[in-house]
């Protein structure tokens, strides 16, 4: 296959690249989170630029598939040229946009950038070939409002076993609850994702853990730091330590190093339906994981196979940190059967998923 990527452009990359048989190429926008007004010109530049890049080359050379990431969901507009001119469309909606942005935005479902959302959601679903999206709570919103089910297909983001590859649960070392108890974070750090909330129930367990320590990765924003200086303000700073965004290997160490995973996310329309990665990703190591008690996550976790909290509650994820310290055998059990999960929706399974969706796609039409 000769595949060609469009996408954004970090400070250190390089313009174009070729991996294998993989064209990269880098394009000059830089991402800042911000507001209406931030997004909007991100977006509309982005979608220009890919939409004139698969022009020309479509004129060069037919594609036989475009492959669209969201977001924003109409960048399916990029891959109109091309279906014109016989390529197959898949739109991969990896966030319900109304969701995400009313939650990024603090806009109701009434509002009108909302509705608009909602529309161009819809819209954008009605041009690709094939939509697939990554789990059960995604797929039953996208077919009650936008999609038509029979062209909606799941395929989890699932860790990537050549980098996460799959261990044995690991409990907690008699070693590491006398002389030390290392509690981790890793992701995006916006406020929908709850950094402020892993700081807030960790001074919580520090009065009854007090050589615990909390380990944050991830690339700093604005909001990061004002989480650190909520750390300074209520004295647990020196042992709420940052790291910076790292490369998944690196990733896979700090998890190596550590006790127990976070996922202290609060309640949102968004984080009601989301199904995290890091959750799978501690799970894979061995690890155990707390995450909210959220409808996206119980589609696939029972009360036996995840330690879990009420998302936006500081006490009851600081309960739950305290149990995994002095619980060991039972968190122990819980890791395996959440390992089970895991091995339900490994990425092995779901990638032959995906290239079943793109073989039908591709596959000559019958008379």
């Amino acid at each position: 296959m000769r595949v060609d990527l469009v996408c954004l452009r970090e400070p250190d990359q390089s313009a174009r690249e070729t991996i294998g048989g993989l064209n990269i190429l880098r394009v000059p926008i830089v991402h800042k989170r911000g507001g209406k007004l931030s997004y909007l010109l991100e977006y509309s530049a982005f979608i220009f630029t890919a939409s004139a890049v698969f022009a020309a080359r479509t004129l060069r050379r037919r594609y036989d598939l475009v492959h669209i990431h969201n977001m924003p969901d109409i960048l399916v507009l990029s891959g109109l040229i091309p279906k014109a001119f016989g390529a197959k469309v898949i739109l991969d909606m990896h966030d319900p946009m109304p969701e995400l942005m009313g939650t990024i935005l603090h806009r109701g479902e009434d509002t009108f950038a909302v509705r608009l959302l909602l529309k161009l959601e819809k819209w954008s679903m009605a041009q690709a070939d094939s939509v697939i999206t990554t789990n059960v709570a995604f797929q039953r919103i996208f077919a009650s409002r936008s999609c038509d089910a029979t062209k909606l297909r799941i395929v989890m983001n699932s860790p990537d076993e050549k980098i996460f590859a799959p261990r044995g649960e690991r409990r907690v070392t008699e070693k590491a609850r006398n002389s030390g108890f290392t509690v981790m974070y890793h992701g995006t750090l916006v406020e929908r994702n709850g950094a402020d909330l892993a700081v807030e129930a960790f001074a919580k367990v520090r009065q009854n853990v007090p050589d615990a320590q909390l380990f944050i990765y991830g690339k700093r924003t604005p909001f990061l730091d004002k989480v650190l200086q909520s750390a300074r303000e209520i004295g647990v700073a020196e042992s709420v330590k940052y790291f910076g965004a790292k490369r998944l290997e690196d990733v896979v160490r700090a998890i190596d190093d550590c006790d127990v995973g976070i996922v202290p996310n609060p309640r949102s329309a968004f984080i009601e339906i989301t199904m995290p990665t890091r959750i799978f990703e501690f799970l894979a190591l061995g690890k155990p994981v707390i995450a909210p008690r959220t409808r996206g996550i119980c589609d696939y976790f029972g009360e036996d196979s995840l330690l879990f909290f009420e998302p936006g509650n500081s006490d009851d994820l600081a309960r739950q940190i305290a149990y995994v310290f002095s619980h060991p055998a039972e968190v122990g059990e819980i890791v395996r059967r959440g390992q089970e999960v895991l091995r339900l929706n490994a990425w092995a399974g779901e990638k032959q998923r995906y290239l079943q969706i793109v073989s039908d796609l591709l596959k000559p039409a019958t008379t």
